[in-house]
């Protein structure tokens, strides 16, 4: 399984269903699981955007579907991220690092 950030703003129709109904975002995380996904974390947040959502997904083609699939409902238009735990990131640095040594060393 792979790691996503979503970052979403609510279209004005968007914060009109929120605002008459706030339990709206949980029927949302709901198909995102349906999808073929799971929503990890979610945020509401200030600034630029509305929402940053942490969600898992076996690979790039089922969050693609997912961001394409909320993005046509209008409610909402965001920006998906692939995310690399940082312990992971770190330890595919070193690797690399090494692997760039041990060629110079020949």
């Amino acid at each position: 399984m792979s790691m996503y950030v979503m970052l979403s703003t609510l279209s004005e129709s968007g914060r009109k269903v929120l605002r008459g109904r706030p339990g709206w975002i949980r029927k949302v995380n709901a198909d995102v699981q349906r999808m073929g996904a799971r929503v990890v974390a979610q945020y509401a947040v200030l600034g630029p955007y509305d929402f940053v959502t942490i969600i898992e997904a076996p690979d790039n083609a089922t969050i693609s579907r997912v961001s394409v699939e909320l993005g046509a409902r209008g409610g909402v238009a965001g920006m998906t991220m692939a995310a690399i735990p940082l312990d992971e990131f770190i330890s595919r640095l070193e690797r690399g690092t090494h692997r760039r040594n041990e060629r110079k060393k020949r």
